[in-house]
């Protein structure tokens, strides 16, 4: 497994809206993909700037390539979510995944 990190910055007013947009536009395109297993967003605000990284899990490598194109290491960012963010990461970081643990509950669950 491969978990692809992206980072961006973003206004505390426009946060939501990212959020918004992620949910309907990215977690579709994401899940359409064959290999992608889950996605998080993580973030972090002083009240005025919102820092998030966008986390997803993939099966491999090439599972990335197929959303990702070719250049793996190229942000995929839609052009409508552009104008949310402030700034963002323009190549994305992969690491993979070596130790792998799930809550008992969290397992029992799924």
């Amino acid at each position: 497994m491969v978990v692809r990190f992206w980072s961006a910055r973003t206004t505390e007013l426009r946060y939501p809206e990212y959020l918004r947009h992620f949910n309907l536009n990215v977690l579709p395109l994401l899940r359409s993909k064959e290999g992608f297993l889950e996605a998080r967003v993580l973030s972090q605000s002083d009240g005025v700037v919102v820092q998030f990284i966008v986390e997803t899990l993939w099966t491999s490598l090439e599972a990335i390539e197929r959303f990702a194109g070719e250049d793996r290491e190229r942000a995929v960012v839609a052009e409508e979510a552009v104008h949310l963010l402030t700034s963002y990461d323009h190549r994305v970081h992969h690491y993979d995944v070596t130790v792998r643990e799930q809550a008992r509950e969290a397992a029992a669950s799924a």
